[in-house]
């Protein structure tokens, strides 16, 4: 009878992990132009707040919409996707923003040292802040 329990409770335990799993993988993706940002905020700033205390940065920025303005330092496509990197006070940090496809086909408007807003999704910090699915907002 014991045998029987604990066979049970492995057996729904997994039922429930695979559940879980599942929804997990199919989650719809975040279309971030029809999403309000959840901060707006400038690229100076960004890497200001991600330098000085990078902890306290993840908990503010780590997964939220964020409208982001700046001046264009490089404007670069690597495998169909392009990426727009804001200038920054920092020598060596700077904002990257992955492009969505649909605003990789705007890509070629754009100019270096022009200013721009951009909205995307914050990823983290490797010396850059990273966003993804960026979309051109002007």
């Amino acid at each position: 009878m014991n045998n029987k329990k604990i066979i049970t409770i492995i057996l729904g335990f997994g039922i429930v992990s695979l559940f879980v799993v599942y929804k997990i993988y199919n989650k719809p993706h975040v279309n971030v132009s029809d999403v309000k940002s959840d901060i707006i905020i400038t690229a100076d700033k960004i890497i200001d707040d991600f330098s000085s205390d990078e902890m306290k940065a993840n908990k503010s920025y780590l997964d939220k919409i964020i409208k982001i303005s700046g001046v264009i330092s490089e404007l670069k496509v690597v495998k169909q996707k392009g990426i727009i990197t804001l200038k920054t006070n920092h020598d060596f940090g700077s904002v990257l923003c992955h492009l969505s496809d649909k605003a990789t086909r705007k890509m070629n408007s754009l100019k270096e040292e022009q200013t721009i807003t951009l909205k995307g999704i914050c990823t983290g910090f490797l010396l850059d802040v990273i966003l993804v699915n960026c979309e051109i907002t002007y």
